[in-house]
């Protein structure tokens, strides 16, 4: 099981992450590994072979009973009636400002059954939240279960072939966001869904988080995907990959200030789903009156310089207009790209703009996001 020592939460591989001479952070009161072999090499293993994550540092909270629907329903933006058995969704729970409680994957287990995953330094928080809005609602019961999994993400074009040496279930018939259970290196009833947060092709497990059980699977899977040059991947290449896949951090581009219509997330936002949910009135009345003032817009920087997490947004005149929510390096596009919310009004006349990087205004222009897709076979 993850384990407190001092001040900062192990998961049940960090014995492993040290053997590996893992360079380890402190990551929303969690001791990870931010990088192994290097960032760029970890990077892109995932984008040309197979990438495996500790992820165990995430939160699992379980819904159970006839009631559970209602309560998913009432507490998230997108629409759960819509799930199958062993599908997901993306979705998030908001504040009834209509801001970020935080940005979550709902599981569809069975009609009475629902598995939220949350991010990892949101996960108390938001398991009061949950139990403060829904949690004296009849027929339901809800449980905090992140301490009884460990987590680990298998990446990457190669990542089906790998994690099929170790499972008799045929990950081909799992498609985008479902899940199954199955047998995997010999562990019975595990999670397997094909989520991830890469940008890539890739798996999720969820097995039990004793040491043994932990380090085990991940051993067998490193030896499974040694052939394709599996690397283990820390926090730091998990930031680039989503960050070149367009993906939302909290923190970052989503948190308590901001909604789902500032960040761009409109497509899982469902103010017409059957059910009221928590922030609905307020963003439908801001959607009614012309949407926010402010956007989430993806730059490409045109001229020397790495826009990072905080730097001030310009316009021609040197006016900060904005701020950057996340910038770094991307190792697969060899660009330097960046998130950042400005007007509106600049949002769509797509015109450039500068970011203050140290003493140097660095000029950006705008560019469609996703920074990066896939190709699709």
């Amino acid at each position: 099981m993850a384990e407190e020592t001092g001040t900062l939460k192990k998961t049940a591989l960090n014995a492993m992450h040290r053997a590996l001479k893992a360079k380890m952070v402190d990551f929303g009161g969690w001791e990870m590994p931010v990088e192994y072999s290097g960032l760029i090499a970890e990077h892109l293993a995932v984008r040309t072979g197979v990438g495996l994550f500790d992820v165990s540092h995430m939160g699992e909270i379980q819904f159970r009973g006839p009631a559970s629907l209602d309560a998913v329903q009432r507490i998230t933006m997108n629409d759960a009636s819509r799930l199958e058995i062993g599908q997901a969704q993306y979705s998030a729970l908001l504040t009834p400002e209509g801001t970020f409680v935080d940005d979550i994957l709902v599981h569809k287990l069975s009609e009475n059954d629902y598995l939220l995953v949350v991010n990892a330094g949101t996960k108390d928080k938001d398991y009061a939240w949950i139990r403060s809005q829904v949690g004296a609602m009849h027929g339901i019961h809800i449980s905090d279960y992140s301490s009884y999994y460990s987590q680990l993400a298998i990446q990457g074009p190669r990542a089906l072939e790998t994690l099929q040496k170790l499972t008799q279930t045929d990950l081909t018939a799992i498609k985008n966001y479902r899940f199954t259970h199955g047998q995997v290196a010999g562990v019975h009833n595990t999670l397997i869904a094909r989520t991830g947060y890469s940008g890539e092709d890739g798996f999720e497990i969820y097995i039990p988080s004793d040491v043994a059980t932990t380090e085990k699977v991940w051993k067998e899977l490193l030896e499974a995907g040694a052939e394709f040059g599996i690397l283990p991947c820390g926090l730091g290449a998990r930031n680039t990959l989503r960050l070149e896949a367009g993906m939302p951090l909290y923190g970052h581009e989503i948190s308590d200030v901001t909604t789902p219509l500032e960040a761009g997330l409109e497509r899982w936002l469902k103010l017409d789903k059957p059910s009221d949910f928590i922030g609905r009135a307020t963003l439908q009345a801001l959607k009614d009156a012309g949407g926010p003032a402010n956007k989430l817009v993806g730059l490409e920087m045109v001229e020397r310089g790495i826009a990072r997490d905080n730097y001030p947004v310009l316009n021609e005149a040197g006016d900060q207009i904005g701020t950057v929510t996340s910038g770094s390096p991307a190792p697969f596009l060899k660009t330097n790209i960046a998130y950042a919310y400005v007007p509106k009004a600049v949002a769509e006349s797509k015109e450039d703009v500068f970011i203050q990087v140290r003493a140097n205004r660095v000029r950006a222009r705008q560019v469609a996001t996703p920074f990066y897709k896939r190709a699709k076979k």
